[in-house]
């Protein structure tokens, strides 16, 4: 085996924190090797040490880190430089941060060509444009004068990917490459990097904490955990019985099919490394923990051809833990009434250009949509960056102004009127609770803010209003007192679920509420959903992409493509049994525990603009089986069962000619 990178005991520290602490692995040519592990575990900093590319006040304190015959540790700074990106490339956990806003994409890959191969002119610009066919970037010619606002998340990731194979690296790191994505556009990005490895033979670190990504892309996995290296074996082994209770503890967070109870969760979170840590760094967290836990670091073991460091390694048996806890159903006991309904709700934004600022066009951003929610259930609106989700949560409450369609609450239509008294049954949870958290107001002030203006209950009562809600979702007492910044991204997250619970309302409208986070805070942020549904008989509209949540969580799915919905009808039917083509693509996508990649094939090419929409079926330009009646007519909605249908001439047999016609 031609070892690449060879890692021993690496540590880096940035002050009094050591961030990487006694860190050891290798990856061979042709080799992926995944490091897992939740926020905070040192993945990253780990990373940013093999290039030198470390915060300010990081240093490496000790260990090796040798590139094929290189001592990386002991190059001088302008030696690096021709390391990084050349011999060794990274791509970065966000595109649109790494790449330079004010500058063309084919201007800052021709950069990178002059620097590592002493390409420039037309020869560079030729070499640019190849490298985005081989990242799979349509139309590269154009694509080379965009600049990265212009591009869509999955082509501004594949832009990262030209850029860090400009210099024909041997080793390519990739950072969370596709944690903000889309499943078709994480499946599209996975295939690029998996066919140029094995085309270039380059070794690749892949950092996730995406069990399923590293089940159908790694060779072999190492877990981290606070700076160190718990646990390390191929793939096939480490996801048939993982040895270390961490490990384990991570696959007993994921949503299970099927499964209705609680799901396993990991109490408490990574412990600072800042703090002095003693004994085994998982002790607080974990079920199996002994006083010799408490006291004396495990060493390495091996068993079979994994490596653990656990003091009880190859005594907890083969089966994982189960998840804890009363089990919370599903589904709700009785049928409900309906709480919201929409009927063809539109939001169409004007395009204004010239002097006298005149329209001439519109982005179709919502265009017709229907659906229903009874109390106490969870209607899952689920599909592609850019498709109209959030644009839809948005009109429900007002926050865009609707152009056409009527929204029904509780029985009363929504109008100007009686926005106010409507607002207070019906509140929105955001995708990203740091942006939607006022970092200057405390969080009992926060969750105030909504009660003051709303005016809910009497002035009195509302301070002791606000220690209930932390309570209920999970928070100390002393959360009050504190700011939106001194809390983990779970936490926060915590906050905005008991912001939007501070008005009682009856619907909560939840953007993304999971998107950024760790397995493990997923689960905890899932788990108290349901609970709260369960006490409160709360509906929710859930905009997600995420289809293992989906099946977890909902009881309707509501399948949106370029401001239309396409399919809906009750869970686990159309995820069992999706009928439209762009269902079945969206779920052939999800990457599987099991590692197997099958007969898969991707949704290609990239969404419509909504400017623009193609005639007919807005899903044709895409879809393996249009005919000629897909591109002439809209489908109406074909009626499949009581609840379930789907808008498509292929599932209604009405595709009049072949796709070639």
């Amino acid at each position: 085996m031609n070892i690449l990178l060879k890692v021993e005991q690496l540590v880096t520290e940035i002050g009094a924190a050591r961030v990487v602490d006694g860190v050891s692995f290798s990856i061979a040519a042709g080799e992926t090797y995944a490091l897992l592990g939740e926020s905070g575990c040192g993945k990253s900093m780990t990373a940013l040490s093999l290039m030198r590319l470390l915060p300010d006040g990081g240093r490496i304190a000790a260990g090796t880190v040798a590139l094929a015959d290189t001592d990386v540790r002991a190059l001088p700074e302008y030696e690096m430089r021709s390391v990084r990106g050349g011999r060794m490339a990274m791509i970065f956990q966000e595109p649109m941060l790494a790449l330079n806003p004010v500058m063309k994409v084919g201007d800052q890959i021709v950069e990178a060509l002059a620097l590592h191969r002493g390409l420039s002119g037309q020869p560079a610009r030729d070499a640019a444009r190849a490298l985005l066919d081989a990242v799979g970037v349509p139309d590269p010619v154009r694509r080379l004068d965009s600049y990265p606002f212009e591009l869509s998340g999955g082509l501004r990731q594949r832009m990262m990917i030209a850029m860090a194979l400009a210099g024909e690296p041997h080793l390519l790191i990739a950072d969370e490459p596709t944690t903000a994505l889309d499943v078709t556009i994480q499946a599209q990005v996975l295939d690029v990097l998996r066919r140029l490895k094995a085309e270039r033979g380059m070794g690749m670190l892949l950092i996730t904490h995406d069990l399923g990504v590293v089940a159908e892309n790694a060779d072999r996995v190492g877990v981290m955990y606070a700076g160190e290296l718990l646990e390390e074996g191929n793939r096939a082994d480490f996801f048939a019985t993982p040895q270390h209770p961490y490990s384990r503890m991570l696959f007993e967070a994921l949503p299970r099919a099927g499964g209705n109870g609680r799901l396993a969760t990991l109490p408490s979170q990574v412990p600072k490394l800042t703090e002095q840590l003693h004994g085994c760094r998982f002790v607080p967290r974990c079920p199996h923990a002994a006083q010799r836990c408490r006291q004396e670091s495990p060493g390495w073991q091996t068993i079979g051809n994994q490596r653990v460091r656990c003091h009880f390694a190859g005594q907890l048996g083969d089966a994982l833990p189960q998840a804890t806890g009363e089990p919370v159903t599903s589904q709700p006991a009785m049928p409900a009434a309906d709480l919201l309904r929409v009927d063809r709700l539109a939001v169409h934004f004007p395009i204004r250009r010239g002097l006298f600022q005149r329209t001439v066009g519109h982005v179709r951003a919502v265009d017709g949509v229907s659906f229903s929610i009874p109390a106490g259930h969870t209607l899952a609106l689920v599909g592609e960056s850019g498709c109209g989700k959030t644009t839809v949560g948005k009109a429900l409450l007002r926050l865009v102004e609707p152009t056409a369609g009527t929204v029904q609450l509780a029985a009363e239509m929504l109008t100007e009127r009686n926005l106010a008294s409507l607002r207070r049954q019906a509140q929105m949870v955001f995708q990203d609770p740091y942006s939607s958290l006022n970092p200057r107001m405390r969080v009992a002030d926060i969750l105030l803010e909504g009660m003051d203006a709303l005016k809910v209950g009497a002035t009195a009562q509302r301070r002791d209003a606000v220690a209930r809600l932390l309570k209920q979702v999970g928070l100390p007492d002393d959360a009050g007192g504190r700011y939106p910044h001194a809390f983990s991204g779970g936490q926060r997250q915590r906050i905005a679920i008991a912001r939007a619970l501070a008005v009682a309302p009856r619907l909560v409208i939840c953007d993304e509420p999971t998107s950024a986070l760790d397995v493990s805070v997923q689960a905890q942020i899932l788990n108290l959903l349901k609970d709260l549904q369960a006490e409160l008989g709360l509906a929710y509209l859930f905009i997600t992409h995420n289809l293992a949540v989906v099946e977890y969580l909902a009881h309707e799915v509501a399948v949106m493509y370029l401001g239309r919905i396409v399919e809906t009808g009750p869970a686990a039917e159309i995820l069992r049994a999706p009928r439209h083509p762009y269902t079945q693509a969206l779920i052939a996508a999800v990457p599987r525990l099991d590692g197997g990649m099958g007969h898969k094939t991707y949704l290609a090419g990239d969404q419509p603009s909504p400017l623009n929409p193609p005639s007919g079926c807005h899903f044709h330009p895409r879809c393996p089986h249009a005919s000629a009646v897909c591109r002439q007519r809209y489908p109406e909605a074909t009626q499949l069962g009581a609840q379930h249908r789907v808008h498509c001439h292929w599932v209604a047999g009405q595709p009049v000619q072949s796709p070639a016609a």
